[in-house]
């Protein structure tokens, strides 16, 4: 069999053994990696794993599953608290256009992915590209699998403070990787309204709106944190 690309040899980004990835995995002793077989290596990886799962009346079931590797990522929510404003991207999304959104432009929160940075210095970073702002502290307010059925993406959310004076760039995002982005800068009230009819459909900036409303900058009954 010939050298396959991205196990044997390095592929078009220079990896290797991506067919390894979980074979080693021994933390829960009900699960028992049996095989993984890379389905496709793009920009991101697709593997296919066959395991035995341990059911709680104690009988083993082979079970596959695929899982889509894009690395972990991190998104921010600048705010400006003495203006009540927040700073948010639009968009294009094929995926989300071609799943029913009307036009596919989504607005959202900056985000992007780590590329074996720290959580901390990628948002800093892509704060900079889409939005043209350097942030303030850093508040980290969670980190959570967005869709842990089929995705490995762990997400880092953050919030930081900006002021007017902070902005050091018209942003925009990468114009080499493809990015178009409007820089949205938002009345809080209102992207939270953005929410309730529709205009803001996207799950991370949904859960970090609501979070500055419940416990975070915005929080109104004296417990900000």
């Amino acid at each position: 069999m010939a050298d396959r690309p991205g196990i044997e040899i390095p592929d078009h980004r220079g990896r290797t053994g991506l067919d390894q990835a979980g074979r080693d995995l021994d933390r829960n002793p009900d699960v028992v990696v049996e095989d993984v077989e890379l389905t496709s290596q793009g920009w991101h990886v697709l593997r296919r794993t066959r395991f035995a799962y341990r059911r709680r009346d104690g009988r083993w079931q082979t079970q596959e599953r695929e899982t889509y590797d894009r690395g972990d990522g991190a998104v921010v929510l600048p705010y400006d608290l003495a203006r009540q404003r927040v700073l948010l991207t639009r968009q294009f999304r094929y995926p989300a256009y071609v799943n029913g959104h009307p036009d596919g432009m989504l607005v959202e929160a900056a985000a992007g992915l780590l590329d074996a940075d720290s959580p901390e210095t990628a948002i800093r970073r892509e704060a900079e590209e889409e939005l043209g702002v350097r942030l303030g502290p850093l508040t980290h307010v969670c980190a959570t699998y967005m869709s842990p059925g089929s995705v490995t993406e762990r997400l880092h959310f953050y919030a930081a403070p900006y002021t007017p004076a902070d902005r050091v760039t018209r942003g925009g995002g990468v114009e080499e990787e493809g990015e178009d982005i409007e820089v949205l800068e938002l009345p809080f009230t209102e992207a939270l309204s953005m929410i309730r009819d529709g205009r803001i459909a996207d799950a991370k900036t949904v859960m970090l709106l609501h979070w500055a409303a419940l416990e975070g900058p915005f929080r109104h009954d004296g417990t900000r944190r």
